[in-house]
């Protein structure tokens, strides 16, 4: 499935896909207007979503109630070289969560596609042609 990248005006960049479209803009520190979360906000929350997907997934299955439960994300950033290292994810289990459950949910949240293309990253090739 294609993706439509634009640029509706100011710093925003929009995304058409799957018959959604996916809304950026850069911080005001960034000359943006701060209308919607920036690219790399997103890469963020795509990274903590999908592991949780894949809790949910895992609960479901198992007929667990997933009210209460939530995951927290940290990323660790290193100024040196400007990049994140580490990404900390905490998942916060239900209450009444099976004990021996805890190890496998962990298993299955690291079966998240997103942190698998981390892994095995796609190559990239960036052409151009004329509008």
């Amino acid at each position: 499935m294609d993706m439509k990248v634009y640029f509706p005006g100011g710093k925003r960049v929009y995304a058409d896909y799957g018959g959604f479209t996916i809304e950026t803009d850069q911080p005001a520190r960034g000359g943006g207007e701060d209308s919607a979360p920036a690219p790399f906000d997103l890469f963020l929350a795509s990274i903590g979503t999908c592991a949780g997907i894949f809790a949910l997934g895992f609960m479901q299955q198992r007929g667990i109630d997933p009210e209460g439960a939530s995951i927290s994300m940290s990323p660790q950033f290193d100024p040196n070289v400007g990049l994140i290292t580490k990404i900390d994810l905490e998942m916060k289990l239900p209450a009444g969560f099976p004990e021996k459950y805890k190890a496998a949910i962990v298993n299955a949240m690291n079966l998240c596609t997103v942190k698998k293309h981390l892994h095995q990253p796609p190559e990239f090739e960036i052409t151009t042609s004329d509008a």
